[in-house]
């Protein structure tokens, strides 16, 4: 077929570019010069998946049961899991309807505007962010209206300024990619404002486990009013080291859990019912594996900030995520620092890939061992 591109939907041509990929291509050049490559841009974890977890899909694997159709709402098994590991969060849930399976939580959050945003609806979406939650407004035709996230201001929307005729507000906390947390009194005021002008929620929770000293991050839906307006999104990648799984779930208000079904049902038939058989496994399971895992961070966490530290950096000690949100030493544009470093075969994600308030950051994800975080320092200390 000649000219395929012209064909393309205009939804395509609205996409912001996508910058990680021009990244990989650049680092895959280096490779192929020879370039020994550290690379902390990728937010993947490099630690395999508990054992047990693997054990439980190996032996689900085997039962013919979950080789047909799973249905898109997920097993009610794997639901009541998440209701009884939210319980231990004093979040009570209706494992029926106030609990929906996902394939990760991208897929819930790219599906959910497409269950409520009519064409030219005004989504809030923080700024810098995940990228999805932007590119997701796009394709549901709706208008994403940029809320800066600024150091001043702990890397939190000013909820006071947003619009008041807006269908749909997402917010992430602990946050990527500031690595920034919220608290009670923040939630508090998110749930007022999305009650006052009927603004339905969407909290990205995916590095809710993820935190260190001694700190807890808590569900938005733990504050009063917030079952009432919206939904939390999150997955079992990050605390459970299972990204290739997909896997996840969303929970909360019964009528958007509804219609983010409505749109599942519709366009995927749900996730592996092995996959959620080992999801069950990590919720109900030992759990000191997500405690070895939060001290493997904090050790990296603390590699890489005091040695950044050492060679002059203005760095802050995240308190949850693996990633480390830093000013650009030299004051020069996101993207040009991170060609620098990529000269010295050091992989960063620029924060202008994040959202034009990014720029002026990098972030660095802790996903490489102790010892090549220390050679890292080493390189990044020849660069400035």
């Amino acid at each position: 077929m000649a000219n395929v591109t012209s064909k393309y939907s205009k939804r395509l041509d609205v996409l912001p570019p996508y910058l990680f990929a021009h990244i990989d291509a650049l680092k895959a050049e280096k490779e192929a010069r020879g370039v020994d490559i550290i690379d902390l841009g990728v937010g993947d974890p490099d630690c395999p998946t508990p054992p047990h977890i693997v054990r439980s899909l190996v032996q689900a694997a085997h039962k013919s049961s979950n080789h047909q159709y799973p249905s898109s709402e997920g097993m009610l098994s794997y639901r009541e899991a998440v209701s009884e590991w939210y319980a231990k969060k004093h979040v009570a849930l209706d494992p029926t309807n106030e609990v929906l399976t996902l394939i990760g939580s991208k897929e819930g959050i790219a599906h959910l505007p497409l269950a409520f945003v009519n064409r030219g609806d005004n989504v809030l979406v923080p700024d810098p962010a995940y990228p999805v939650y932007k590119i997701a407004t796009i394709l549901a035709d709706g208008k994403p209206i940029g809320m800066p996230l600024s150091a001043e201001n702990g890397f939190l929307p000013d909820i006071d300024k947003a619009v008041t005729d807006a269908k749909l507000l997402f917010i992430n906390y602990p946050n990527n990619p500031t690595a920034a947390v919220a608290d009670d009194a923040f939630f508090r005021t998110v749930v007022d404002y999305a009650r006052d002008n009927d603004v339905i929620v969407c909290h990205d929770a995916a590095y809710l486990e993820l935190t260190f000293d001694g700190y807890a991050a808590p569900s938005f839906l733990s504050v009063p009013g917030a079952m009432d307006v919206g939904i939390e999104i999150n997955s079992l990648s990050k605390t459970y080291n299972m990204t290739g799984w997909r896997i996840g779930f969303a929970v909360g208000n019964a009528e958007v859990i509804a219609g983010l079904r409505e749109v599942k049902s519709n366009l995927d038939s749900g996730a592996f019912q092995a996959v959620q058989e080992a999801g069950i496994a990590a919720m109900t399971g030992p759990q000191d594996t997500v405690d070895a895992l939060r001290k493997l961070y904090a050790e990296r966490r603390d590699a890489l900030v005091d040695g950044l530290r050492n060679i002059g950096w203005s760095v802050e000690k995240p308190k949850a995520t693996f990633y480390v949100w830093v000013p650009v030493p030299d004051g020069s544009p996101s993207l040009e620092f991170s060609l620098k470093l990529l000269d010295v075969g050091i992989v960063a994600t620029p924060g202008i890939g994040f959202g034009e308030h990014g720029e002026g950051y990098v972030r660095f994800a802790l996903t490489v061992p102790v010892s090549t975080i220390e050679e890292a320092v080493i390189r990044l200390e020849e660069v400035v």
